[in-house]
């Protein structure tokens, strides 16, 4: 029987004024120019009056601990780096013209126990670093003078995730003019119902704020425009009275006539333009994008998108991007996901926070279902090294120091922020917060196949675990009362212990992370649950549970990309199992999971010296072909091929293979000889699909240099520059660890070098850095200006490269 369809719509917002607009409300301004710096906790940094002039001038989004220094006294949990306390300061002036709006500020995220200041007073604080969140400007302002927003931030408590989670103001901020009267910040929500081919409805929800002390009168409208005619195909229009000072909300259905669905295959965004008009005069407007589908959930069956049974291949990411910390742009995050998608991922999950609005955004263009995620800790903090790995005893910052206080708000904002975006499927309420014994504990834990580390079994002292089940029923009704478009879930650690609880039933799909084990039991026991792979393991047989299981829809990898913090002993600037690297490119296990994820023929070789144990078999082989001449080498081979043909030098080298479903990988073991080693996969009845090749290369000879973009806008324009050191054949040399510099002339600055070696502790604040694998990529970020901007970069005894990058209006 079908647990529940659940079905939504989705939400992007594009202001005509700047950029994307995340307030999704009046007139909204990117915030993000000349703003002053100081890694120091001022006693009067709020003050007008004090002297800032000496303080660093930067733009944002900044990320202060990434320009730290790494040292292996500081935690390891978040990477090596420092925390600290620091001020931002920014002087700017609302025109005299606007007296009689309202002003507000909007940060997308600002890490962590921030407290926002104009003209000297406190006007918030929000102590939850991943939340967005807004405050009212206007009865501190000074209208057609200089005001003064200051932002401290606080996080000197810098052990307080177990990852790395940056500091100060690393996302956007906008300033939003509004009229008195206007849409509540995220005060517009869709949800999509009755979809069939020929019909949907678009429920519409508005909320308006009213700031004046007397009632209005409004008509609130709403169109729905066609994503390829550009011609309005729906509209509706209702007046609703709000009473001063108070927030009223209307509710309009719309009908789609023969809807074109937004899907994996084919993400098709509507745009919505809702309007308010006040006596005949538009007041407030937005457009943002709208995305029907609809999703049924089974616990026989799994998941089906617009009635279609699909298996999730999902992946976890944490919101770090290597050398440029947590302030990552949007052109990065695009590179990054197509990349995924490239590789047969259908799934993200937001490990454990909600991310930048941009992600989601993307996540709509591009066809990727998301697990949003609110919390990794709830009311107590999780264990987390302080100095250094495995040293002293282990403390317990985090955001538990808050929870009770704050949880509730960050939640729901959370919701009200995503819930129109049609990739967003669930909302998770945490994660990993039944770990047995840290710190719940409950009698199972003495006799039950736990299937991991209990630390001593049952112990009576530690909080029962039956606590979990009441917090659960809690944020899980914050959720329902905000949007019952998606189920509620959670990534379940501890699920024996868990399951003699209440908090499994407060879920209406649950995550089991690394227990896929208990899949079969637990659907057996409790047959109306939903039961999916909230967090799993590279291994083919954690993959193949999920192929071959009917009733299980899904996993999500840990991790998709290579990210800061988590890290082991030093040196290791972060967790580095990821199928992406730090700079995105993808790894030889990511090679691997898209053979067994993709749809399209695909086919992969890297090598290994011959292994002790004739049955090691790595999803980590690189791609190199160069050893001593006559050395057994083992080539291993990554394909979705029914066979596969090995090539050296023009000639067929030992027998087709068939593929392997035990373990996804086939293998040759071959003396090495210098050329040109190739792997050709079949169908079959034998016909070449696809190819992968290596080549020999020499020793180091020249750099080279390749940009994904020729040109880009003056206005934030980002270039992904990748940088290759090759022989004299221009063979790409993957032994290579030369040190390279990059100078740029010309209107743009250089964000970062990343060549993704996760044990190099060294500076990533400057413009030089070893290669690793013989390649490094270049994020170079357009000023404001137009014009050329040259590139080069030059290493010790080879030959230099140079490009230009044109930037334009």
């Amino acid at each position: 029987m079908t647990l529940k369809s659940f079905l939504c719509a989705a939400l992007l917002v594009f202001a005509a004024s700047i950029l994307q607009a995340k307030p999704q409300f009046g007139r909204a301004f990117l915030f993000n120019e000349n703003w002053r710096f100081s890694l120091s906790d001022e006693k009067d940094g709020a003050q007008p009056k004090f002297d800032d002039s000496k303080w660093r001038l930067l733009n944002l989004p900044h990320d202060w601990s990434v320009e730290g220094v790494y040292s292996p006294d500081k935690a390891s949990a978040t990477g090596y780096l420092p925390g600290g306390i620091a001020w931002y300061r920014k002087s700017f002036t609302v025109p005299a013209s606007e007296k009689g709006n309202n002003v507000f500020i909007y940060f997308e995220g600002v890490y962590n126990h921030s407290e926002v200041f104009i003209n000297g007073q406190s006007v918030g604080k929000r102590p939850n670093g991943y939340i967005s969140f807004m405050y009212d400007l206007t009865p501190f302002l000074k209208y057609g003078e200089e005001n003064l927003i200051s932002v401290r931030v606080d996080h000197s408590l810098d052990a307080d995730s177990r990852w790395y989670s940056g500091s100060g103001i690393y996302r956007d901020a906008y300033l939003v003019y509004s009229s008195p009267v206007h849409i509540d910040l995220w005060g517009v929500y869709f949800k999509a119902t009755n979809v069939t081919d020929k019909k949907a409805d678009i429920s519409v929800e508005a909320t308006i704020n009213n700031s004046l002390s007397t009632g209005v009168n409004v008509k609130i409208s709403h169109e729905i425009i066609d994503p390829a005619s550009g011609k309005v195909v729906a509209r509706g229009s209702k007046n609703l009275e709000v009473g001063g000072k108070l927030k009223e909300t209307l509710k309009q259905t719309i009908s789609v006539s023969s809807p074109k669905l937004w899907s994996l295959e084919q993400p098709n965004l509507y745009t919505i333009k809702t309007t308010v008009q006040q006596n005949g005069k538009t007041i407030d407007q937005n457009e943002q994008q709208l995305g029907i589908r609809e999703l049924t959930f089974d616990p026989n069956k799994g998941l089906a998108v617009n009635g279609v049974w699909t298996k999730v291949k999902g992946v976890c990411i944490h919101h770090d991007a290597g050398c440029l910390g947590s302030a990552v742009p949007r052109e990065v995050w695009r590179r990054r996901l197509l990349t995924l998608k490239d590789m047969g991922c259908n799934g993200i999950r937001m490990t454990h926070n909600p991310q930048a609005t941009d992600v989601y955004e993307l996540c709509d263009e591009i066809g990727l279902l998301v697990m949003d995620e609110a919390f990794d800790e709830w009311e107590f903090a999780k264990k987390k090294w302080l100095k250094g790995w495995n040293i002293g005893t282990p403390g317990f910052q985090g955001a538990a120091s808050y929870f009770n206080e704050w949880s509730d708000k960050d939640l729901g904002d959370m919701v009200r922020r995503d819930r129109n975006h049609p990739s967003v499927i669930m909302w998770s309420i945490g994660n990993e917060v039944d770990y047995p014994n840290d710190p719940y504990s409950h009698p199972v834990l003495d006799h039950a196949n736990i299937n991991q580390p209990v630390q001593g079994g049952y112990l009576p002292g530690n909080p029962k675990a039956e606590r979990l089940g009441g917090i659960a029923k809690r944020l899980a009704g914050i959720v329902r009362g905000l949007d019952t478009s998606r189920p509620v879930t959670a990534g379940l650690a501890g699920v024996v212990m868990s399951n003699e609880t209440d908090y499994p039933a407060a879920l209406d799909i649950t995550g089991y992370n690394y227990t896929e084990n208990r899949y079969a039991q637990d659907h057996a026991k409790y047959p109306k649950r939903v039961i999916f792979g909230s967090e799993n393991g590279h291994s083919m047989e954690s993959w193949k549970v999920v192929r071959d299981t009917e009733y299980i829809f899904g996993q999500f990898i840990w991790t998709g990309i290579d990210y800061l913090g988590e890290s082991g002993a030093w040196p290791s600037r972060g967790f580095y199992s990821g199928f992406l690297d730090f700079g995105g490119f993808l790894k030889p296990r990511g090679h691997f999971r898209q053979a067994l994820w993709s749809v399209k023929p695909v086919t992969y070789i890297g090598t290994y010296h011959l292994p002790e144990k004739n049955d090691f078999l790595s999803m980590d082989a690189w791609p190199i072909w160069n050893y001593k001449e006559g050395e057994m080498i083992r080539v291993v081979c990554y394909t979705n091929a029914a066979k596969s043909r090995l090539i050296l030098n023009g000639k067929q080298i030992g027998e087709i293979k068939n593929y392997n479903d035990n373990t996804g990988i086939i293998y040759w073991d071959i003396p090495y000889q210098d050329g040109k080693l190739e792997v050709v996969g079949l169908d079959k009845d034998e016909k070449a699909t696809c190819n992968y090749t290596l080549q020999s290369s020499g020793r180091p000879f020249a750099l080279t240099a390749q940009s994904d973009v020729s040109s880009m806008s003056k206005n934030r324009g980002l270039a992904h520059v990748v940088v290759q050191v090759v022989d004299e054949k221009g063979i790409p040399v993957l032994l290579s660890e030369d040190e390279v510099t990059c100078t740029i002339d010309g209107p743009a600055t250089l964000l970062g070098l990343e060549a993704s070696n996760n044990s190099d502790m060294g500076n990533y604040s400057d413009n030089v850095q070893h290669v690793y694998h013989g390649r490094l990529l270049a994020y170079v970020q357009s000023t404001g200006k137009t014009g050329n901007v040259n590139l080069t970069f030059t290493a010790p005894w080879l030959k230099e490269t140079k490009i230009t990058i044109n930037i334009s209006e």
